[in-house]
């Protein structure tokens, strides 16, 4: 990570809350726009039909969110993913006043008791953070009775499920809200179709991604329809712009595409990671929130918009107060 994408966040500077609960719109938070060499520009999210063109295309993930936390007395386990054997990646967090912090115990083999006389298994780690395990029914029934939506210490109090869903989720799996999606709503998609621009899905569940830094992504579920496919190629071939909605768009198209930037149907496991090095070959924009220093999703960002390009928008979001995570602002980048 470069020098200059590694900032101070102010505390400040942090989403408490959603919008709607300070009385606005999913699509009255703020958008900033970056074009390359020229200085960004500040828009709301309401104006995206404006800011793009009739025959580019909106790439939308339609994971849904599941309530991925499950509390215990003095711990929390956050399920993350499931992997290809059937056991599910999860977290274990120390429960705080606040929210959860990072817990560092657990041993292989170890039982822990959960909520419903279900029992969790540790089978042993796959990262530092986190642990495969073995839950004794199915995950994701369970998690319907006896889960809720996993909360950071920066959002002050427990929202419903229904916070945490974009108005594309059809498919559930996401321990996180594919965010940058979250500012949509039924009148804005209605306005981008009017104008001629296209919205096609994929699926790619997100797995747990809380705010510990230098910690590259790990394997996660994924699809490209074969109808998006066809869409993103015969945009490309048409001079339209394909702009992911979130950088798990981008990861989903990204290794779907060919050398030449083609993209196929796809299904499966991805472990790709897109850095300025890699490159991006189908995505020409990216609709994206705002992102924690030292994230690896800033190598990302830098891919598609150039590292000084990036710079200057971080510089500007945080001189203009944008505020971070899943409840924040927005920001649009186009090559």
């Amino acid at each position: 990570m470069t020098a200059a994408l590694d900032f101070s966040l102010p505390p400040g500077l942090s989403a408490h809350e959603p919008p709607e609960a300070k009385g606005m719109a999913r699509d009255a938070v703020r958008l900033m726009v970056s074009r390359g060499d020229l200085e960004p520009t500040h828009h709301h999210f309401s104006d995206l039909p404006a800011l793009l063109d009739p025959g580019d295309l909106i790439v939308v993930n339609n994971s849904a969110t599941l309530p991925a936390a499950v509390r215990l007395d003095r711990l929390a386990v956050h399920f993350s993913t499931v992997r290809p054997d059937g056991t599910w990646l999860v977290e274990l967090r120390r429960r705080t006043a606040k929210g959860s912090e990072p817990y560092g115990g657990g041993e292989p083999g170890e039982w822990l008791p959960m909520p419903g006389r279900a029992t969790l298994r540790l089978v042993g780690r796959e990262t530092p953070r986190l642990w495969r395990a073995v839950l004794d029914r199915d995950v994701e029934a369970y998690l319907r009775v006896h889960g809720v939506p996993i909360r950071y210490s920066y959002v002050e109090r427990d929202w419903p499920i229904e916070a945490y869903q974009t108005v594309f989720a059809t498919v559930p799996g996401s321990a996180e809200m594919p965010s940058a999606a979250r500012p949509f709503t039924t009148d804005l998609v209605t306005a981008l179709v009017a104008r001629g621009i296209g919205i096609a899905p994929i699926t790619l569940h997100t797995g747990v991604a809380s705010a510990e830094k230098d910690e590259p992504p790990y394997a996660e579920r994924y699809e490209v329809p074969a109808a998006t496919a066809r869409l993103v190629n015969l945009t490309r071939e048409n001079g339209g712009r394909v702009v992911a909605a979130g950088t798990t768009v981008v990861r989903a198209l990204e290794t779907a595409a060919g050398p030449g930037g083609r993209v196929a149907a796809s299904a499966g496991w991805t472990g790709h990671v897109v850095t300025p090095e890699v490159g991006v070959r189908a995505v020409t924009g990216l609709i994206t929130g705002l992102h924690e220093p030292r994230s690896s999703h800033l190598l990302m960002l830098t891919a598609i918009a150039g590292e000084a390009a990036l710079a200057r928008a971080y510089e500007e979001a945080l001189r203009k107060g944008y505020l971070w995570h899943e409840f924040g602002d927005t920001h649009l980048i186009l090559k």
